[in-house]
């Protein structure tokens, strides 16, 4: 077997690569031997068909299949004596395939970029110096207790966290337009659900009572035909009702399945799953920052044959996300330009954490491991059942395993890295986006 290496363009390469015709004649007539063993053909008993007339029925399919079947396997053993890395499958082209001739085929295909880690030690990362306080404990419990409210109906002016069953009919120059009319709408006050302006207008509306409002719809609004327009609101509010929140005592508490303890065991759990939430956010912010870091100070060619493949993930995600809301038979194809920017951010991010992997001989620490699968499942009523369940799917196992040495990469980066402590609190860590 010949072979040679050319560059085309960027990672793509192209083998040429050359068979002995023998070889190739020995595994076609082999392969007809097999054929006439099988074939029924008119006029013949099974198995004594002459050879020339197999030849001339199966020959050229035969011998399609059998170097099919070679080029395969030469490009395999091609890769590995040229010491070449794909990325991705090839395509192939045979140029010479007849009869008493080699097999000449040209197989193309992109590899991995080489990848040279640098400036490490100038990634900048500020780590969240915080903890839970009896401040945020006590507003998580108010949070708790709004999950668990009750409406009782008024006649006072409304206020924020009210709720009002109102009708409304929005018009915009004039014109009523398609979904700005609505009977027996419940809005909270507050919530955020409508408009810019819309929920602070009707505040203090008491029942009963009819006002029309002005707001404008925001730049950004999805509708194209209302972003920027003045409109206009009757409002007829028919009911209002106000939050009563449950009382914190033992039968709150045996809400969230605290049968013994009280009020002060819920508290208890609750801080200690705030604190689990906390270190997690806390991980992710710093890991945030690192493949910022990473990404910014490095430059890496990307093979188009991965970013399609991450492409494809991407797109089935979004599919699965969007079945449960849609029929699946009305789901259009969704374009890969709507996933291409995030795949090539996910291929980069794989190539480099993998090069911090390869340089430093990374291997799963089977301890990290065992934590990341006890964490998960603390959140979880009974934690063993979960643990055991990981421990007899593969499958879960390898992803966790693949995950903890990506922390493992990290958390190495972050010990070459500039990390600076700054003061933060729960609610910011949290709530990023004020949320």
């Amino acid at each position: 077997m010949q072979v040679s290496v050319e560059t085309t363009q960027g990672l793509e390469r192209r083998l040429t690569i050359s068979v002995p015709a023998e070889t190739v004649d020995v595994e076609v007539k082999n392969r007809l031997r097999q054929v006439s063993k099988t074939q029924r053909i008119n006029g013949f008993r099974p198995g004594k068909v002459p050879p020339s007339v197999i030849q001339k029925r199966y020959g050229k399919s035969v011998r399609q299949e059998v170097a099919g079947e070679i080029m395969q396997r030469s490009f395999v053993d091609a890769i590995v004596a040229e010491k070449i890395n794909p990325a991705g499958r090839p395509s192939f082209v045979a140029k010479s395939n007849e009869d008493g001739k080699e097999l000449k085929f040209e197989a193309t295909f992109e590899i991995y970029p080489e990848v040279e880690l640098k400036d490490l030690e100038k990634i900048a990362v500020e780590r969240p110096d915080v903890e839970v306080t009896d401040k945020d404990v006590d507003e998580m419990f108010e949070t708790l207790q709004k999950q668990h409210q009750t409406w009782k109906e008024n006649k006072r002016k409304t206020k924020k966290g009210d709720k009002l069953t109102i009708d409304f009919t929005g018009r915009v120059d004039g014109e009523e337009f398609e979904g700005g009319k609505a009977e027996a709408f419940e809005l909270e006050l507050g919530a955020g659900r409508m408009i810019p302006g819309f929920e602070k207008e009707i505040t203090g509306m008491k029942v009963g009572e009819e006002k029309t409002i002005k707001v404008t719809f925001p730049d950004d609004y999805h509708a194209e035909n209302l972003k920027g327009k003045e409109a206009e609101f009757d409002i007829v509010v028919h009911k209002t009702e106000g939050s009563v929140l449950p009382k914190v005592d033992d039968e709150f508490a045996k809400l969230f399945g605290i049968e013994e303890g009280g009020v002060e065991a819920l508290r208890e759990e609750v801080s200690k799953n705030m604190a689990r939430e906390l270190t997690q956010a806390v991980k992710a912010k710093v890991k945030e920052q690192v493949i910022e870091g990473l990404l910014a100070g490095h430059e890496v060619g990307l093979p188009s044959a991965l970013v399609a493949q991450e492409v494809d993930v991407l797109r089935q995600q979004a599919m699965q996300r969007f079945q449960g809301q849609m029929d699946p038979k009305n789901l259009p194809e969704l374009p890969s330009e709507m996933f291409k920017e995030q795949a090539e951010r996910r291929v980069k991010i794989g190539l480099l954490l993998g090069e911090v992997i390869k340089v430093n001989e990374l291997k799963v620490d089977n301890a990290k491991v065992d934590e990341l699968i006890a964490t998960a499942a603390s959140a979880y009523e009974d934690p063993k059942e979960v643990i055991d369940y990981y421990a007899n799917n593969k499958e879960l196992m390898q992803q966790m395993q693949n995950v903890a040495l990506e922390e493992q990469a990290v958390e190495l980066l972050v010990e070459k890295a500039k990390v600076s402590n700054k003061k933060a609190n729960f609610k910011d860590i949290m709530n990023p986006e004020g949320k």
